[in-house]
């Protein structure tokens, strides 16, 4: 076995009252692919950060090589200093670091690298980050979260990157399907100390449970020893002083211990609030579009929701999905076609920006509306700790401001409030971002078995693939272009019937494009030539090209007055659609020009 490059041994670290770690240890060796894992607030992040050196240990060894590079992906990106996003990824090159990593790396996470970090959204400082920590290709990464605001092509296209790195990795991240493609060993932390699996997260939960249960079988055989052993106490036969009292002595020691026990955290544990069934028809869309300037967010797009249904929107960060499902939900008006709610609709939303909290607002406050103490939950009254308690917060949290929270336990919150209220339509846009596994097996629980409808918004693949029913996805995955497709079934479905539909599409131009070559010459016969159709087809097609190139210049310098739109939306529509076909038409002639022009100098010799 080679040495580890970073080591950390019984580690212990309290900010007061419990012990956030007691024991905890990692090690890491070239080459590991480490996904660790553990609930909200079992000290993850806090053990990542020990490693990285930006946290010091109360107790307990720490090592690292010498020689080992070690770089850490911040929550909260520093840009002081950097005018532009190149100038902070390039701060974190060493010397003889290949500075083209950075360029290639932020053109990968859909960065130019002439932005102002001060202008950067969220998901723009995320990737800005992994840009720094990836360039340098360090001996060991260590990643808290990379997925968060990602999108669905860069987080795969990051598991590519991660797979084949020669970097050491250790992970957070509640995406499954990531840790499940990128981890080869999993760190457990759980209730202030570690185990180790030396298998990748798929192999994560079933062992888990097999410790679990493990070890609630050994509470059970110590509850029955103190139980024999307090039997003989009172009744056994008098034996010597001495052995009476080394029994004694194990007996207090087998008390301490069962007393001592701390059992995994409890599971949430919670049910959405019976609302009046809403109409069978939910949302019916008919010929919808949006456009900002010049750019389409959503062509003629039509939909009918029923009862029951789960629908997914997926695709690419700007993309449209949000604008879409507030067109759809009656948040947003359409720029044209029409949007009709069913009956009876009573709507819960859970935003992504989390822009419903008020930091200065206490948990309990929140969850009851300032009305006092109690809150009615599927018609009972109910006593706001008591709620609080089936979402894993603690009673002396009530009063504790929202702004304390973890990002994780915020979700928490307001999945807890959405819960409590009378709801048959479940508007979720990113609702797994912070969450932990076990409260998203929960959350995945809920929205499989709501009676009501579901829209959601996600970039995580398997609750994609274990909640919806159909999903709705750009027609164009890698340049959107306002176009939408609902597809039947989950992430994976969208997938495989993308996929066939692409190759149906393929072989029918194939089959109507490719010109038809002549048979080979029989011995002795004369040369192959093209056809007639073929050669005028050859000589024509570039003057097609350059009147089809013409049309569209023109209808672009149109499109270009930015107030067309405003002025005369139908005549702003009627040039996309054109310019549309245009672009299509010109694409087919430059296809089969290039396959002439390549049978001619086959041909030619």
């Amino acid at each position: 076995m080679a040495p580890p490059i970073l080591k950390l041994d019984d580690i212990f670290l309290s900010f007061g009252g419990a012990p956030l770690l007691a024991g905890a240890s990692l090690q890491i060796e070239a080459g590991d692919k480490i996904c660790l894992v553990g609930r909200n607030g079992s000290g993850k992040s806090t053990l990542l950060k020990i490693a990285a050196g930006l946290v010091e240990a109360q107790s307990g060894e720490v090592f690292r090589h010498p020689s080992s590079t070690v770089r850490y992906l911040e929550q909260a990106p520093d840009f002081a200093g950097f005018n532009t996003v190149q100038a902070y990824a390039e701060a974190g090159l060493g010397p003889g670091d290949d500075p083209y990593r950075v360029t290639y790396l932020l053109s990968h996470l859909g960065l130019t690298g002439d932005e102002d970090p001060r202008m950067l959204s969220g998901g723009e400082s995320r990737r800005a980050a992994l840009a720094r920590v990836m360039a340098p290709e360090p001996d060991i990464l260590l990643l808290d979260e990379p997925t968060n605001h990602l999108d669905l092509p860069t987080i795969e296209w990051l598991e590519g990157e991660l797979q084949k790195t020669r970097s050491a990795l250790v992970l957070i991240s509640h995406d499954r399907r990531f840790l499940e493609k990128v981890s080869t060993a999993t760190v457990w932390l759980d209730r202030g100390t570690s185990r180790r699996l030396d298998r990748g997260f798929a192999h994560f939960e079933a062992w888990r449970d097999q410790v679990l249960e493990a070890e609630e079988l050994e509470q059970h055989k110590l509850g029955k020893s103190i139980e024999r052993e307090e039997h003989w106490l009172r009744y056994g036969v008098t034996a010597r002083r001495k052995r009476n009292m080394r029994r004694l002595g194990e007996l207090q020691t087998m008390r301490s211990n069962y007393r001592g026990h701390k059992g995994p955290q409890g599971t949430v544990q919670a049910t959405v609030s019976d609302a009046q069934e809403s109409g069978k028809l939910v949302i019916e869309a008919d010929k919808i579009t949006k456009s900002f300037g010049e750019r389409a967010i959503v062509t003629p797009f039509s939909i009918r929701v029923h009862r029951g249904d789960c629908i997914g929107l997926v695709g690419p960060n700007g993309a449209g999905k949000t604008t879409l499902l507030k067109m759809l939900t009656g948040q947003l008006a359409p720029a044209s076609g029409t949007v009709k709610l069913g009956t009876n609709l009573e709507i819960a939303t859970l935003d992504q920006k989390r822009e419903d909290l008020d930091p200065e607002d206490t948990l309990a406050n929140y969850l009851t509306d300032g009305r006092g103490e109690n809150l009615l939950v599927n018609g009972e009254q109910r006593h706001v700790t008591g709620y609080m308690k089936e979402f894993l917060f603690q009673p002396e949290q009530a009063r504790t401001p929202i702004r304390n929270l973890s990002g994780g336990e915020r979700a928490r919150l307001m999945l807890a409030r959405i819960l409590s209220r009378p709801t048959n339509l479940l508007i979720l846009d990113e609702p797994t971002n912070d969450l932990d596994i076990e409260t998203l097996d929960l959350l995945q629980e809920i929205v499989a078995g709501f009676p009501g409808t579901v829209i959601l918004v996600s970039h995580d693949r398997d609750f994609l693939d274990r909640t919806v029913t159909s999903t709705i996805a750009p027609a164009v995955p890698d340049a959107p272009d306002g176009r939408w497709i609902e597809y039947a079934g989950g992430y994976s479905d969208m997938l495989v019937q993308r996929k066939g539909a692409l190759e149906e599409r393929r072989k029918a131009e194939k089959a109507a494009e490719k010109p038809k070559t002549q048979e080979a010459p029989a011995p002795g016969s004369s040369k192959v030539k093209l056809s007639f159709k073929q050669k005028f087809a050859l000589e024509n097609l570039p003057k097609e090209m350059a009147k089809a190139e013409a049309e569209i210049a023109k209808r672009e310098q149109v499109m270009a007055d930015p107030n067309l739109f405003t002025r005369d939306p139908a005549a702003f529509n009627r040039l996309a659609s054109e310019m549309e076909k245009l672009r299509a038409g010109l694409t087919k002639m430059e296809e089969e020009w290039l396959e002439l022009e390549m049978l001619r100098e086959e041909l030619e010799g």
